[in-house]
């Protein structure tokens, strides 16, 4: 099966497992998805929706997983945010939708509309984030 047509069904983890990942420290999954979004995102944002997008907490959630990831972007790339502070916009899905989003496979649109991705927070921020992601395309697999 090529990237191109991933198709992502797995169950949902156990409740004791979902209930553990909730309690883990936010940091090390905010560290990993900021290395990875410097990696696949950042090179291809202008330094204009740099301007626009720079300088706001949000936060990942991955809800069938438990998992939470909290994400700046500055001048430096994007960074962990700490846990406990203000969050501009929360976002909200299941991994297989996050992952069929990333392949282009799936429009945020579609997903919002059906309820399955929820935006929580500064409306006005979230559809910059939306149209700024909707014009590079699918950010996996990578050009």
């Amino acid at each position: 099966m090529s990237a191109s047509s991933v198709s992502v069904r797995w169950p949902a983890p156990p409740q004791a497992l979902r209930a553990l990942v909730q309690r883990l420290p936010i940091r090390p999954p905010s560290q990993v998805l900021s290395l990875a979004l410097n990696r696949l995102l950042r090179p291809r944002l202008g330094e204009a929706e740099r301007a626009l997008l720079s300088h706001r907490v949000v936060e990942i959630v991955v809800s069938d997983l438990g998992l939470r990831c909290r994400l700046r972007l500055d001048e430096r790339g994007f960074h962990p945010a700490s846990d406990g502070g203000e969050v501009t916009l929360r976002i909200a899905a299941d991994a297989a939708s996050y992952l069929r989003l990333m392949c282009g496979q799936e429009d945020a649109d579609r997903l919002f509309f059906e309820r399955a991705l929820v935006m929580e927070g500064d409306t006005e921020y979230g559809l910059i984030l939306k149209n700024t992601l909707d014009a590079l395309g699918p950010l996996w697999p990578p050009r």
